[in-house]
Formats: structure tokens, C-alpha cells, sequence
């Protein structure tokens, strides 16, 4: 293979990487951009809580609204409108509640629909007799869209109630007890049989009737918001499992390494025998069919290489880059494997020419992380020697007949010993280099010191450290008056 075709084929094989790696970061910006979202629903939603309490304080509590008897009325209406559109901001959307709180026909309105609320338990009716004396006043209320609403405790019994035969009733309580009794039956039976309202004109709150007393509101919503970040938490979870590999997008990656790498092949094939001297024209069929042959293994290899790295880069948590040269490496050692069950090659040259397909495939992933990182290589032959080892190990450790797997077994082996050995002999230099200039320093000290004994003294250890002849130091009276005088 020529410095070219290798370069375009190295090119080709990053690119399928790029591209994997491209789809991991389009779902992985897709996760944070929801999780980023998410976080501000769940802070709309808690502060629309937050709102509906200081409303309840403020608006109804401390001015006494409705008083004894209809102050949970109101509460009830703000509860309402809060826990509601909290709900609806934490999944993302409006706030589809508005509190009309003008005494007049409508308490509430979602989206353009008009609400009646009747928080009512006087009578035994669960609000229905309340609802009749509304309907008395604003007879036109349901026939113009409007809607009842009630707590969702007594709708659910009223609910019941209306749903059930009169054989099944007449087996209610007649007296007191617990559950509804045949009489309860009997009122909501009536109420509904005067054709002024029917059971889908009547809707339930989102709360029960205790909750929205004076001395349980508040409770209530600091219960609600724990709910709202319990829903928030499982969104995120949602979000997570989303984001997930999936085996459609694995199919994806698959499928434009076979476009991208048979193209490229096919491109190479013909480009190889136009070198040759021959024009387009002049191919022959088997011309053709050695073309389209090559260009179709190369899309069975694209195909398998994106695949493989997907499932590397994803199950792993490979890079993309290095899961592509343990996939090039893997498709190339295993064609020499096939060599040398042929008896086509050697143990040595097997080996040989393994380390320079796994070293190529090496190199090519370095070269495309340079600019990701900075990787420090105190022993640059011991990191390319395992590093080498490796690749082959890990790409071909699954695929080989037991004897090349020994083989590479035994080179990586070699390599990690290798590897072990430079790596404390690295160690070994750097402590000497350490204690070496550490001394250096220390007598450096003392002969640069301001007092002249210690200056001479230390001189003199100077002069010895750094390789002076004894003999050539002047370390005493004698060697001094000889040197200046004779």
C-alpha cells in the first residue's frame, strides 16, 4: 500500500470514528440540554408553590376571607391554581390556571374554561346542593361550557354513587356507619335524575376537603412540592435511560461505515488500476467485477468497524479513536493470521508485522487525540513498546486459533516485563538525579555562605563534588602558600 492509499484508508477509518463519535455527542448534548431544561421546570414549579402560600397567607389567612365558615372556600381556589400549574411547569408546560378572584360566577379558568368551586360538606350533599343553589342563579352556566368542581374525595364517592344500580344500593347502611349510606345514594341519584346537570359537567380538585383547611393548607403544599421533586427526579431518570445507546442508532453507525468505507475502497480500486495506463473505458467486466468485489468487502469491514466502535465506545466507554485501532488492528492481525495457518509467514515475521499493524493502528489514534490531551511519557519506549502490546492483545485475544493467541500472548507478555523494567529504572534514575542535586544544592550553599569559614569550607566540599582532583584542592595552609608563592 502506497504512503497515499494509506493515508486516504487511515483518513477513512478516523472519519467512520468521528462519526460514531459525533452520534455519542449529539445524544449526550441532547441528555444535558433536558437535564439543564428539567432543572428550570423544577424551579418554576416549586416557586409557583411558593407563590400559591404567600397568596393564601397574605390574600385569605390574614384578612380572614370568607371567614370562619368560607375561608377554606378560598384557600381551596389558590391551592388549586398552585398545585395545578406547579404540576403541569414541572413536565415542562404553562401554567394552564388562572384565579379569577373577583366574587363573581367563575372562581377559576383553564385555558378559557370557566370553573365553579364548591369546597362544601354542610348538608350531606358533598356539594351538590351548593352546586344547585349556583345553577339557580346562573342557570346558563353549564350550557355556556362552565364546569363544577369538587374535592376530589367527594367526587370519587359521588362518583360511585351514581354509577351504581339500585339493587347494589339497597345493600347500603340505612343508618350510621361507615361508608355511604342508601340515603347519600338517593341524594346523588336525585340531583343528577333533574337534567340541570350531568356527571361530566362535574370535575374533582386535585385536592381532598381536609386539605385545604386554615391549619392543613400549608402542609399540604410543602407535601406537594416533595411530590413535584419526585416527579422532577424521575423525568431526569427518563432522560437518562433516552439517552442510552440504542441498537438503531448502532445500526446507523454501522450503516455510514459501509457507505464510507466501501466508497472509499471503491474509489481506491479504480484509482489503482487507472495507475496502471488504463482509461475508464477500457476496464472489462472482471475489471469491474474486481472492483466492485474489493468495494464490497470494504463495506462489510465499514460496516463491522462501525458497529464495533460503537459498541466499544458505548459499552466500554472506549474513546471513539482508540476503539477504531483496536477494531483496524484486529481486522489486521487476523488477515495474517490466516498467513500463517497458510504456512505463508513465520512465528517472527507473524509477530513482526502483527506489532507494525497494531503500532500503525496506534499511532493513528494518537495522532487524531493530539490537541485532546497532553499526556506526559517520561519512558517513550516503554509506553509505544506497551502500548503496541496491548492494541494486538486486546484486538485479536477473542479471534485467534490458541497457537497465535500464545504467540501475542507472549509478546505482550515480553512488552509489560519490558515496560515494568524501564519504568523502574525511570525511577531509579529520577531518585539519583533528586539525592544528586539535592546535595549539589546543599554545598552549593554553604560555599556562596556570608561567613568566610563556612564560604572556604564549603568550597572546598564543592570543588571535591564536582570531580576536582584532591590533590588539585586547596585544603590547607600548605597547598595555599605553594600555590600563590613557588
Amino acid at each position: 500500500m502506497t504512503d497515499s492509499a494509506g493515508a486516504v484508508k487511515r483518513g477513512q477509518e478516523q472519519a467512520v470514528a468521528a462519526w460514531v463519535n459525533h452520534l455519542n455527542q449529539l445524544r449526550l448534548d441532547a441528555l444535558f440540554a433536558r437535564l439543564r431544561t428539567q432543572a428550570d421546570n423544577l424551579a418554576d414549579a416549586l416557586a409557583t408553590v411558593d407563590a400559591a402560600l404567600r397568596s393564601i397567607d397574605l390574600e385569605v389567612v390574614a384578612r380572614n376571607r370568607g371567614g370562619e365558615k368560607g375561608m377554606h372556600g378560598f384557600i381551596a381556589e389558590v391551592a388549586e391554581v398552585g398545585v395545578s400549574n406547579a404540576r403541569s411547569r414541572v413536565l415542562g408546560h404553562g401554567a394552564p390556571y388562572e384565579w379569577v378572584n373577583d366574587n363573581g360566577p367563575v372562581d377559576l379558568l383553564r385555558r378559557g374554561v370557566e370553573i365553579q368551586q364548591k369546597f362544601v360538606a354542610a348538608g350531606g350533599r358533598f356539594g351538590l346542593g351548593a352546586i344547585s343553589e349556583h345553577l339557580d342563579k346562573y342557570p346558563d352556566f353549564i350550557r355556556n361550557g362552565g364546569k363544577y368542581q369538587i374535592p376530589a374525595d367527594h367526587y370519587a364517592l359521588i362518583r360511585k354513587l351514581h354509577d351504581m344500580p339500585a339493587s347494589e344500593a339497597s345493600m347500603l347502611v340505612t343508618g350510621e356507619g361507615d361508608g355511604p349510606s342508601y340515603k347519600d345514594w338517593q341524594r346523588v341519584q336525585e340531583f343528577f335524575s333533574t337534567g340541570r346537570a350531568g356527571i361530566d359537567s362535574v370535575e374533582p380538585s386535585r385536592l381532598n376537603y381536609a386539605d385545604v383547611q386554615r391549619g392543613k393548607y400549608t402542609s399540604t403544599l410543602e407535601t406537594e412540592k416533595e411530590s413535584l421533586r419526585a416527579t422532577d427526579r424521575t423525568r431526569r431518570e427518563e432522560s437518562i435511560l433516552g439517552s442510552r445507546a440504542s441498537i438503531s442508532e448502532g445500526a446507523r453507525a454501522a450503516a455510514v461505515g459501509g457507505v464510507v468505507e466501501g466508497g472509499t475502497t471503491f474509489v481506491m480500486a479504480v484509482i489503482t488500476k487507472r495507475r496502471s495506463g488504463r482509461h475508464l473505458k477500457e476496464f472489462t467486466r472482471d475489471d469491474w467485477y474486481e472492483v466492485l468485489g474489493e468495494a464490497g468487502l470494504g463495506t462489510v469491514r465499514g460496516g463491522v468497524r462501525g458497529s464495533s466502535i460503537y459498541a466499544l465506545t458505548n459499552i466500554t466507554a472506549t474513546p471513539a479513536a482508540v476503539a477504531s485501532s483496536i477494531v483496524t488492528a484486529a481486522f489486521g492481525v487476523a488477515e495474517l493470521a490466516n498467513e500463517f495457518r497458510s504456512g505463508a509467514l513465520s512465528e517472527v515475521e507473524f509477530i513482526e508485522r502483527a506489532e507494525f499493524v497494531s503500532l500503525g493502528a496506534a499511532v493513528s489514534a494518537v495522532a487524531s487525540l493530539v490537541g485532546q490531551a497532553v499526556i506526559p511519557i517520561p519512558v517513550l519506549g516503554a509506553v509505544i513498546g506497551t502500548t503496541v502490546g496491548s492494541v494486538m492483545y486486546q484486538s485479536v485475544s477473542d479471534a485467534l486459533a490458541r497457537r497465535e493467541t500464545e504467540l501475542v500472548e507472549r509478546y505482550a507478555a515480553e512488552q509489560r516485563e519490558l515496560g515494568e523494567q524501564l519504568a523502574s529504572d525511570h525511577e531509579q534514575i529520577v531518585e539519583q538525579i533528586r539525592s544528586a542535586t539535592s546535595a549539589y544544592v546543599a554545598v552549593l550553599d554553604r560555599a556562596f555562605s556570608p561567613d568566610v569559614e563556612t564560604a572556604l569550607a564549603g568550597s572546598i566540599a564543592l570543588a571535591v563534588h564536582v570531580g576536582v582532583a584532591p590533590e588539585s584542592v586547596l585544603d590547607s595552609d600548605e597547598k595555599t602558600a605553594a600555590y600563590f608563592l613557588d
